[in-house]
């Protein structure tokens, strides 16, 4: 699978602590890899994006926006109708800016109601403010001036005060979080919230941020077989179940259990339990 980043040159990280760019696109894609090594606002304009960690993933629409913090992700995007574009504008910035932020605006001036420390990401909807000011900054992106590194930073002050006192758990959040789980931790969480998700062993290692080797390798320790065996195992259960205590069949039950095509499934199914779902309901 092609990287995303290398693809679209214009989100390759960059060396600057902060960039602010405007992203368009007519392709949709599907669980592309990302290195991000900065925090990222993402403003939808046209389409809907998925993101996806390691325990946890989250889709927006255009009415919405999310902040994603430093590390490896899945991102799949899908354009809109009728003229088929994915279209977003992008805020990359380091933490060290955030640090700058809170020295300035102390967090004892936010009155936190509560901390996300759990999730790699935040989701807002977008209000009339907030409309006003990607439309603004969408107008003179659009135009090829540029943003100034001075106005980018004015942009960011702008929208990171806004945002807290819309939104003052935010504030802790951003103040604190740190998405370094132990190893261990870190894999349960990614398997068990993609059981039923179609997603490779490649690319749950990769959301662990670990190579191919070094995830099997843990994952054999916990689990005393192979991501790809446990992953079989757990759906087939879960098929058998389905088939046993309802009426829905093989093409109705396939796609909630992660597999992409009917014959893949029914292929997995007779691996397991040795019959074909249409006979194993017969049966059963």
């Amino acid at each position: 699978m092609v990287d995303q980043l290398e693809q679209n040159p214009a989100l390759k990280a960059t060396k600057r602590d902060l960039s602010i760019i405007r992203y368009n696109s007519d392709k949709a894609s599907i669980n592309s890899k990302f290195k991000l090594e900065q925090n990222l606002f993402s403003f939808l304009l046209k389409g809907s994006k998925t993101v996806q960690y390691a325990g946890t993933k989250v889709t927006i629409n255009p009415t919405q926006f999310f902040l994603l913090s430093a590390g490896n992700c899945l991102m799949s995007e899908k354009t809109a109708a009728p003229d088929n574009q994915y279209q977003s504008i992008l805020f990359f910035f380091d933490n060290e800016l955030l640090t700058d932020f809170f020295i300035r605006h102390p967090l004892s001036a936010w009155p936190l109601k509560g901390t996300f420390d759990d999730e790699p990401f935040l989701v807002f909807e977008k209000d009339a403010f907030l409309t006003n000011f990607i439309d603004s900054l969408g107008l003179i992106l659009s135009s090829g001036q540029g943003l100034s590194q001075e106005l980018q930073r004015i942009k960011l002050e702008e929208l990171l005060v806004y945002i807290s006192g819309c939104y003052p758990e935010v504030t802790s959040r951003l103040h604190k979080y740190s998405y370094n789980s132990d190893k261990d931790l870190l894999i349960r969480q990614a398997v068990t919230s993609n059981i039923y998700n179609v997603i490779t062993v490649e690319e749950l290692a990769f959301v662990c941020n670990m190579t191919l080797s070094t995830f099997k390798r843990h994952f054999a320790k916990l689990y005393g077989t192979s991501p790809n065996k446990w992953l079989l195992d757990q759906r087939m259960q879960k098929a058998a179940q389905i088939l046993r205590e309802s009426t829905s069949n093989a093409s109705e039950i396939y796609l909630e259990l992660g597999y992409e095509n009917l014959s893949s499934f029914i292929k997995a199914f007779k691996q397991v339990h040795g019959t074909t779902p249409k006979q194993y309901q017969l049966i059963n």
